[in-house]
């Protein structure tokens, strides 16, 4: 094996020499929005996203994007039901269940159009 500057290995494969490649392997799962922000460089910005890939910061952008994206949507809800209080649970569980479902799509767009689409 033959080794550049870069710390690089290659094996020899016939006539080629071919360099030792190693992904980093995610240590854990992507949840819903990394795997949307994954999905959406692929797509999208498809240099962006390969680059990321061969240099290894892919992961941990797409962690990232996931761990911003929760508490977003964490805080904007907390900010959305002081705006907009749910009805009485116990009353009206069907309304307290339409109100939430309503306040969870909103948050969730803003999260999509700030954090995941852009």
């Amino acid at each position: 094996m033959n080794t550049n500057s870069r710390n690089v290995t290659y094996s020899t494969v016939g006539d080629y020499q071919l360099p030792n490649l190693i992904l980093n392997q995610p240590r854990k799962p992507l949840g819903k929005y990394g795997r949307l922000r994954r999905t959406y460089l692929k797509q999208h910005r498809p240099v962006l996203y390969h680059t990321m890939l061969m240099n290894g910061s892919l992961y941990p952008h797409l962690m990232e994007v996931e761990q911003t994206a929760e508490s977003r949507m964490q805080q904007t809800m907390q900010d959305l039901l002081k705006q907009d209080p749910a009805p009485d649970k116990a009353q009206n569980q069907l309304m307290w269940v339409q109100h939430m479902n309503s306040l969870k799509a909103q948050a969730e767009e803003l999260v999509l159009t700030e954090l995941i689409y852009s």
